[in-house]
């Protein structure tokens, strides 16, 4: 049996792009489990879970998946200088 041919390892760049492709897709899913959170408390009898402090960690979470995806879309899109079809498997 003889060894492949090519290499088995990609560049690092396009190992990387990947990576942040699987995070982009990976990003609704945490979304969502982060939005559920707030279901999950009960509070206490000092310090009851109130409806304003529910509010505002949604607010907050949905601010930053705003923030995350903006930041992720902007590394993802193909440079000036670099080739629009760069994952095109042959």
């Amino acid at each position: 049996m003889s060894p492949p041919n090519g290499s088995v390892f990609v560049e690092r760049r396009t190992y990387r792009r990947r990576r942040m492709m699987d995070a982009a897709r990976l990003l609704p899913i945490l979304g969502a489990l982060l939005f559920l959170v707030p279901i999950f408390w009960t509070g206490n009898a000092e310090a009851p879970a109130t409806t304003a402090r529910g509010v505002i960690y949604v607010f907050a979470i949905w601010a930053g998946l705003i923030v995350v995806s903006a930041r992720l879309s902007r590394w993802l899109t193909p440079k000036g200088g670099e080739d629009a079809d760069w994952d095109r498997r042959e």
